[in-house]
């Protein structure tokens, strides 16, 4: 769970991905396995598991399994203060209350200063609230030249001015990753910061921008250097940092790191980012607990459990690891390929995006609904948006909550009621929320499954759980159920 039946194999080491292929541990992970009889299996390294017929196997070094009670609540709470440390601090409050906003679709590869300015301008003129802004990859002129290419940002430092009068905050994207035969690879060459392969010389790996060389992470002084240069961005009006790479594919366990692990190094990649309050991460590990939003790894624009269904298990798995502060994907679709592959938006697809969003931790949008969307979808966004004002009150007490107890904001129904563990397309915020997003295409009802307790719908009527009831849900309609 949330898995389902199916037989399922992970080696949490990951390996060297195939050509072509995304590396192995592309998104959270953690060496704990839990169960909703109250159990759980962890360690302090990297395991392989697989289950299937009713059989888990785990093999690795100083597994421990232990029994805390008879449900996966208790099985959860058996593993705090252990893999799941509570830092007692959330990161930035903006990116709960508010969107979030990614140039990715809207400028891949290069975003420009106007362009920016222009893609925030129009979302708000639109009636859009302000939120956070994220300048996506290739804002600088080489990997590990962590300055603003002067011919597309000819003035960040007014660019920031602007984006703050506003009311909004300004996010970057940085990697790890250093472009080979630039000013920056030189210098770090002769510091001796890039990581080293076997062989003794800097390696070079493939990634999904092509070859680069990696920042030895294992190394604090090249941490030091790389925050040198995200310190200064600070001072220019830069608010924080979307830590993009350092998957563990991107490792080898033979690299030259002081007996680091390839996963060691992707923590590393976090912990470097913890210095900032405002950030994201796409790829962490045995990270429980710690102030870092966690976004889900891109997702194409797809119905299906390959798509849209996939977002509420998925950030259901991160929750369950610790990781409170998780975001799925883009609204509409962030995998690059597909999105640039599409003849045109499908507006019920994107709409039912919005809501699966709309009560998750975080929402982060990078299609912009005003350029995409005709009135009558721009106006169900729109009331998605409004919903997620009037609880986010509640999302942030939470996540506070979280930041002191560990337990999650976003949980699984199996959470709180047990015989849900199948119930994996609905979701509970804290233990008095109820939210059941329209995630097949065409729908405009669904089955709602609730926990014991008394329960009122959008619609006033009260139900008493634990119960399944059948609600409408038309386009503009996200269902959800408040504990009487």
């Amino acid at each position: 769970m949330p898995l389902g039946q199916r037989p399922f194999e992970c080696d949490l080491a990951g390996q060297e991905p195939a050509p072509g292929e995304r590396a192995p541990g592309s998104n959270q992970a953690s060496p704990l396995l839990l169960s909703s009889a109250g159990r759980s299996v962890h360690s302090e390294r990297p395991f392989h598991f697989r289950f299937g017929d009713g059989v888990l196997e785990v093999e690795g070094e100083d597994l421990r399994v232990q029994s805390t009670g008879d449900s996966l609540r208790a099985a959860f709470r058996g593993v705090i203060g252990g893999p799941i440390r509570p830092s007692g601090s959330i990161p930035h409050r903006a990116l709960f209350t508010g969107p979030q906003y990614n140039s990715w679709i809207e400028q891949p590869y290069l975003p420009t200063q106007s362009g920016v300015l222009d893609y925030v301008r129009r979302l708000l003129e639109a009636g859009m609230p302000p939120g956070v802004v994220m300048i996506d990859d290739m804002w600088s002129g080489d990997y590990g030249n962590w300055t603003f290419d002067p011919s597309r940002f000819p003035d960040p430092a007014a660019m920031a001015r602007t984006l703050h009068d506003w009311g909004c905050h300004l996010m970057l994207w940085v990697v790890p990753y250093i472009s080979p035969d630039s000013p920056a690879f030189r210098d770090l060459e002769r510091e001796g910061l890039l990581l080293r392969a076997a062989d003794g010389q800097p390696a070079i790996r493939r990634w999904w921008n092509g070859f680069s060389a990696i920042l030895d992470l294992s190394d604090p002084a090249a941490v030091a250097w790389f925050h040198d240069r995200a310190d200064a961005l600070i001072d220019l009006g830069v608010d924080g940092f979307k830590f993009d790479g350092a998957d563990v594919g991107d490792f080898r366990s033979d690299d030259l790191t002081g007996g680091l692990l390839p996963v060691d190094m992707c923590r590393e990649w976090s912990r470097a980012a913890l210095r900032y309050p405002l950030n994201e991460l796409r790829a962490s590990w045995d990270m429980g607990g710690q102030a870092l939003a966690q976004r889900v790894q891109d997702k194409p624009p797809a119905w299906g459990d390959a798509g849209i269904e996939s977002l509420i298990p998925q950030m259901i798995l991160q929750s369950l690891l610790g990781y409170s502060y998780c975001c799925p994907d883009m609204v509409g679709g962030g995998e690059i390929t597909a999105m640039r592959g599409q003849e045109g938006i499908d507006q019920e697809f994107f709409v039912r995006y919005a809501q699966v969003a709309a009560l998750s931790p975080m929402i982060q949008f990078s299609v912009s609904p005003a350029r995409v969307l005709d009135a009558e979808h721009l106006r169900a966004v729109m009331l998605a948006l409004e919903l997620r004002e009037r609880h986010v009150g509640r999302l942030l007490e939470l996540a506070e909550q979280a930041a002191r107890s560990g337990e999650p904001i976003l949980r699984p129904m199996a959470y709180h009621q047990a015989g849900m563990e199948e119930i994996t397309d609905q979701f509970m915020l804290g233990e008095d929320l109820v939210v059941a997003p329209v995630v097949e295409r065409g729908a405009r009802s669904r089955t709602v499954s609730l926990p014991a307790g008394e329960w009122r719908d959008h619609h006033g009527h009260r139900h008493q759980g634990p119960v399944s009831v059948e609600v409408d849900a038309p386009l503009e309609v996200l269902p959800v159920f408040e504990r009487v």
